[in-house]
């Protein structure tokens, strides 16, 4: 329009023609456009500014730093920004931090192997104590390589009831985490009774292995397997409702 404004005799007359032809432009979004170009908004210029500063960031630290490294940086600067602005005007930089090993997967299911049935259907809420024990496992990465944590979680007090940390992820990773919460609720003198309680997990190969399976079985443990590959189970029961809860957590 800039360019030929002063051909048809303003900015009105190319808008009827444009119009016509079904390209509807009101005179009033041009303008609107035209003057934020020629005087930005605040929030504009205060993005400029930042974008050249984390790109000085980001090239001064060998373009390896992420956004919350970018963002502490600034802000041993003197430079008040939040974190998550860095994160947005990254995304748009196109500029992301280096990812340190490879991802690690901690469920993989075995095919082969039954599966128990899902007996809590996303519904954590517990009456009492030891009737839903929600299994899982983790991975942090340390110094010494990747080390596996898993870990046991009463639903009724939400507390850990076992945990255990092994180097491999094989099954004992899992058995040691329910003996560990077998013997925690009996030295509490809060006793599981058999036929009662719960034991939830995802459909990873350790959770449906034969000697998880044997171990449930002998200890009068009910075996739950949530859906396959689907992170709902996890999601629900650290957002979902607690209404029935009757005793702090501490107290169990």
């Amino acid at each position: 329009m800039d360019e030929h404004r002063d051909r048809f005799g303003g900015v009105e007359p190319i808008c009827r023609v444009l119009t016509d032809h079904d390209c509807k432009i009101a005179p009033s979004t041009y303008y609107a456009h035209h003057k934020r170009h020629q005087t930005p908004s605040a929030r504009t210029v205060r993005d400029a500014e930042l974008k050249a500063l984390i790109t000085k960031a980001y090239e001064a630290n060998y373009r390896v730093y992420g956004a919350r490294k970018i963002w502490r940086l600034l802000n041993r600067q003197k430079v008040d920004v939040a974190r998550c602005t860095v994160e947005r005007l990254m995304r748009e930089l196109g500029i992301t931090g280096a990812v340190r090993g490879k991802k690690v997967i901690t469920t993989i299911p075995d095919a082969s192997a039954d599966r128990a049935p899902d007996l809590v259907d996303r519904d954590f809420v517990a009456p009492a104590p030891n009737r839903c024990w929600v299994a899982d496992f983790t991975h942090v990465a340390t110094f010494a390589g990747v080390v596996y944590v898993a870990f046991i979680v009463d639903t009724f007090s939400r507390r850990i009831v076992g945990w255990s940390a092994a180097t491999s992820k094989e099954t004992r990773l899992v058995l040691d985490a329910l003996e560990m919460a077998l013997w925690q609720r009996e030295r509490d003198q809060f006793p599981y009774r058999k036929g009662e309680l719960i034991h939830h997990s995802d459909a990873g190969s350790q959770y449906t292995s034969f000697a998880l399976a044997e171990h449930l079985d002998l200890a009068g443990i009910a075996a739950s397997i949530g859906s396959v590959g689907d992170a709902y189970d996890c999601q629900s029961f650290r957002t979902g409702s607690r209404k029935d809860r009757v005793a702090p957590a501490e107290a169990v």
